[in-house]
């Protein structure tokens, strides 16, 4: 009888070679390499059940498959377009960096070579407090058609304002340019004459001494290239009263006429200019030198306005290679960076005129305005303060 019991089946077992890396989960298998074919109902239940098969996700693609998942794909597609997105600010600020130093390298001009000896020195403009001469001239363009423009020579200055910067501090002093004081070998004259009789050297010399603080760095407006920045910023906002005057002797000279009505403006580069130049107001001829101070405050209070603008990012290259021909200065490129870096982390402080307390009238016959030693000590002292 024990011969007649039915012996149990025999089963060939085989075993599963590792799977290549280059199969395909849907390759079929190779004559000899037969697995036992899975339990009904647990086709890929787990391992070694000879299909090949791994465990898969539970959405997207199988694991190993080479695919990335749909949630994979939804979370790094965002942050792929971050990504791009920072690479191109990175490579558009690197490109005005780049326009910038070179610009500053070739196309700016240097100061004459006798300021450096009356400067005082000081630390890099963005981390240590600056003092900063700026300086506009009067000198015309050798074929400005002007009554009585100044073609040679460094001309009278127009503005003078003193900027502190630099390691946190903000602060601003404009000194009208009929102030009388002693200039050394030419006696009572306006403030504005030193720069005519001397340059920018004299200036520092004369400010410094009345003053009774140290200049670091000096920088000139050169208002031939001025037109071009204020265009590549994309013009400036000017809000004031009625303006009329007449730059290079007006437009029937062959110069510009400048008509501004009352209430806000739209300037172009050749409009600043002539705003920033206006000796005569023809619209207010009462108006003196304070208010044209004014008007050139406003000004460039908007040039900074509109630099920090984001429309200003979109034109960076082209404002970085037009901003060193405009500038005259003792400074190096990276150090003009610098400047405009502090400027821009410290905001706008108010600008401050040191107002005149009386006047007087010169040898010439011509009349300046006078400061008291009481009121100019407390304008020093509030700028040194900021």
């Amino acid at each position: 009888m024990a011969k007649d019991r039915e012996e149990p089946p025999q089963y060939t077992r085989y075993r599963a070679r590792p799977r290549l890396p280059s199969r395909r989960e849907d390759e079929p298998i190779q004559p000899g390499r037969l697995a036992r074919p899975p339990a009904p109902g647990r086709a890929g239940a787990g391992r070694g059940n000879g299909s090949g098969v791994r465990r898969g996700g539970g959405s997207g693609s199988p694991r190993g498959s080479g695919q990335p998942s749909e949630r994979w794909r939804r979370w790094t597609r965002p942050k792929r377009v971050l990504l791009t997105l920072l690479s191109l600010v990175v490579a558009w600020l690197a490109l005005s960096l780049v326009l910038f130093l070179i610009s500053s390298h070739f196309e700016r001009t240097p100061l004459p070579a006798d300021v450096a000896s009356v400067l005082d020195p000081a630390g890099y403009p963005l981390t240590s407090v600056n003092n900063i001469l700026v300086l506009g001239s009067d000198r015309r363009q050798k074929n400005s058609k002007e009554p009585g423009a100044e073609t040679t020579g460094f001309g009278r200055s127009d503005t003078i304002m003193l900027i502190r910067t630099g390691g946190g501090h903000a602060a601003r002093l404009s000194i009208p340019r009929d102030t009388v004081i002693e200039i050394p070998g030419h006696g009572l004259q306006k403030i504005n004459a030193a720069h005519e009789f001397g340059g920018p050297a004299l200036s520092v010399s004369v400010i410094e001494h009345w003053l009774g603080i140290p200049i670091n760095h000096v920088v000139e407006v050169n208002f031939e290239n001025f037109p071009q920045l204020i265009d590549a910023m994309g013009g400036v906002t000017y809000t004031g009263g009625c303006i009329i005057s007449n730059l290079d002797g007006g437009t029937a000279n062959g110069g510009f006429t400048l008509r501004l009505s009352a209430g806000t403006h739209h300037l172009d580069g050749k409009e600043a200019l002539a705003l920033s130049r206006t000796r005569e107001n023809l619209c207010a001829p009462n108006e003196t030198d304070i208010q044209r101070e004014e008007h050139q405050q406003a000004l460039f209070t908007d040039m900074k306005q509109q630099l920090l603008s984001p429309s200003s990012f979109l034109r960076l290259p082209w404002i970085a290679w037009h901003a060193p021909p405009a500038i005259i200065s003792d400074m190096s490129g990276t150090e003009l960076l610098g400047m405009f870096a502090a400027l821009a982390a410290t905001g706008t402080p108010p600008t401050r005129v040191l107002l005149p307390t009386g006047q007087t009238t010169l040898p010439s016959g011509e009349e300046g305005l006078t400061i008291s030693e009481e009121a100019r000590r407390a304008d020093v002292a509030r700028f040194m303060s900021g």
